[in-house]
């Protein structure tokens, strides 16, 4: 199974990239293969039109399509800014309606507070939603970043690590369970 992590913080001194990292490693230590997509090394244009609708598609918008068309399920993270998720991960979604069809997508949420994202997880979900994907039920949320992650970046806060295995699980058990489900669906046809 092919997961892409989509990190959509941009932001200098963001902390949202610690966890995908993390989430990237113990997904790759159980031989799942990771696409880590950080939009701050791959910055999309403001969105003037959607793929398979703009005139001229910008290279880096049809290369990142290729990329979550190719996943099987999608793991979003981003900071909770103002009480909603990104605006970068805003626009990255607004180019895309069928690269996510179909697809489980999972939501990280950080933020320097004890809530962890709440508000911009529960926004990312109903968005997930109408792009015709399913969202994980469970979320990790990682509160008070700042101090969740040591000098070298590994998750030490013990709340977050029980967290962040609860999502792993169920986000496998969810993407496997579709997945299997459209190879059912695609041999029958």
């Amino acid at each position: 199974m092919k997961i892409a992590i989509l990190i959509g913080s941009i932001r200098q001194g963001r902390q949202s990239q610690k966890i995908a990292h993390y989430l990237q490693d113990r997904l790759q230590a159980d031989d799942l293969d990771i696409d880590l997509i950080d939009l701050a090394e791959t910055p999309l244009p403001m969105l003037e039109e959607r793929v398979g609708k703009h005139p001229q598609l910008p290279q880096v918008v049809q290369e990142l399509s290729n990329r979550l068309h190719s996943a099987d399920a999608v793991i979003m993270v981003t900071p909770e800014y103002h009480g909603s998720f990104s605006g970068v991960l805003k626009n990255a979604l607004d180019y895309f309606y069928s690269e996510f069809s179909r697809k489980v997508i999972g939501i990280v949420t950080v933020s320097a507070g004890k809530f962890g994202g709440i508000n911009a997880a529960t926004q990312l979900q109903q968005v997930i939603l109408s792009l015709g994907a399913f969202a994980l039920p469970t979320k990790l949320l990682v509160p008070e970043v700042y101090g969740a992650f040591n000098a070298t970046h590994e998750l030490t806060n013990e709340h977050t690590l029980r967290s962040a295995q609860k999502f792993i699980d169920d986000f496998r058990w969810f993407a496997s369970a579709i997945q299997e489900k459209k190879q059912q669906t695609t041999v029958n046809i």
